[in-house]
């Protein structure tokens, strides 16, 4: 009796994956990010996947989207105390706390890894998902100088990967909190936080919605509310968001400090990155860590993807009751940028392996000499595969066919021939010398903007 068949398995919903083709694509994006950051002068690092549950909760509206982690057999009357981390700043905040002793500040460090989130799956937002993230962090206090490079080195990356894939370029929106809080605590409103988590739902709610919230939920007046709206609506390329802050007749000390920070990230950046950053006044971001400049940035005619990178300040994120350890980062999200637009095809790979040339065997007792030919080109740099059976010729080129690998070796150590499949040109070649064009030693990666 044959045993009942296995259906296929159904994917998980936000728990995207990647076919071959699209790995490659990956990780050119991540070659790309990690080059951009070691130029920089960022260190790599990375931290185990779970953190204690009541960190975790500590970091505003997030509570509810963390993944609990526990043994299957676990003890009827034990607790549920480890969750995934739901972002890369939390955990190398506690990195920093546990490592100090070894770590010269300011630390400046760059994170590749996933990080998971339990919310609602949708084009952009995933359950599981890779991050890149930079921090600066130091002892004590952090010059402010560091929130603009921060975006100048995010900036420098996505524009390497316009430059060399074609992707579209992005556009940096920021605002500083202390801005923001400062203009609330001049209109008397105590509870600030509450008020910038309520405005940062602006774009999701409008400008109406979030008025009656803050009458509603966070107790203020029509008029505070109105005032609040009015700020959350400021934005501009250049200093000139700071008179119209003004011409809202809110005075106070924070107010001015946050003013004067956020007018020199947007001052600087118009130098180096002309036309790639914004003061934009509604930004608050709905964590509680954050303390000063905060960032996010849509990749422009893809803006229902949401912010493709965000960050901030945090002046207090870690701290051991003694010393604390002031920092600022930026997080690119590889996964939300990448998923959809490798899905729809806009991002592509010329071919989904990285094997370049097929050494063709012509009996399997010469399958010794085509490793040998195998082994020659690998010392060079070239990746190469030897047949899997010794079949007839065309069947072989078949097999590299399928796979789009574009050359296949007849011959051995001594002497030889390349065929380009793709064209069907056949010559002779030297072993210990011949190269593929540099465009096909490794699968080539571009857009289809241009295209479409």
């Amino acid at each position: 009796m044959r045993p009942p068949r296995e259906s296929r398995p159904a994917p998980l919903s936000g728990f995207p994956e990647f076919t071959p083709e699209g790995r490659i694509v990956e990780q050119f994006v991540l070659d790309r990010l990690r080059q951009t950051f070691e130029l920089h002068g960022f260190a790599s690092i990375e931290t185990r996947a779970v953190e204690p549950l009541d960190r975790l909760a500590k970091q505003g509206e997030i509570d509810k989207e963390v993944y609990v982690v526990r043994r299957l057999h676990a003890e009827a009357d034990s607790t549920d105390d480890l969750g995934l981390h739901f972002d890369l700043t939390v955990p190398f905040a506690r990195y920093v706390l546990e490592n100090t002793h070894a770590l010269q500040f300011p630390f400046r460090r760059y994170q590749i890894q996933k990080a998971w989130r339990g919310e609602r799956p949708q084009e952009g937002r995933y359950r599981e998902f890779t991050q890149a993230d930079i921090d600066i962090v130091n002892v004590a206090e952090l010059a402010s100088h560091h929130d603009v490079e921060l975006p100048l080195v995010t900036l420098g990356a996505f524009e390497r990967l316009h430059h060399d894939l074609g992707m579209p370029p992005v556009l940096m929106r920021v605002n500083n909190r202390k801005l923001a809080q400062g203009f609330y605590s001049g209109l008397g409103i105590a509870d600030t936080a509450t008020v910038l988590r309520i405005v940062d739902k602006i774009d999701k709610i409008g400008p109406d919605s979030v008025a009656q919230s803050l009458v509603d939920d966070a107790g203020i007046g029509e008029a505070e509310a109105k005032a609040c709206v009015s700020l959350a609506q400021i934005s501009a390329p250049d200093e000139s968001f700071v008179d119209e802050v003004r011409r809202l007749g809110v005075r106070d000390d924070l107010l001015e400090e946050g003013l004067e920070l956020l007018a020199g990230v947007v001052r600087t950046a118009a130098q180096h990155v002309p036309g790639r950053l914004v003061a934009d006044l509604k930004i608050a971001r709905g964590l509680d860590y954050y303390t000063g400049t905060v960032y996010e940035t849509e990749l422009q005619g893809y803006e229902s993807l949401g912010s493709v990178s965000s960050g901030g300040r945090y002046d207090s994120l870690a701290s051991d009751g003694r010393t604390t350890y002031p920092g600022v980062g930026l997080s690119i999200g590889v996964s939300r940028l990448l998923v959809p637009l490798v899905g729809k095809g806009h991002l592509r790979a010329s071919r989904p392996v990285p094997t370049a040339v097929l050494v063709a065997v012509d009996a399997e007792h010469t399958r010794g000499e085509a490793i040998a030919v195998a082994e020659l080109l690998r010392a060079r740099g070239i990746a190469t595969e030897v047949a899997p059976k010794a079949d007839k010729f065309g069947r072989q080129i078949r097999y590299a066919d399928r796979r789009s690998i574009p050359y296949v070796w007849f011959g051995g150590v001594e002497a030889g021939e390349v065929k380009d499949i793709r064209t069907g040109q056949q010559v002779p070649v030297d072993p210990a010398s011949w190269m593929p064009p540099d465009a096909d030693l490794a699968p080539q990666v571009w857009s289809t903007w241009s295209d479409s």
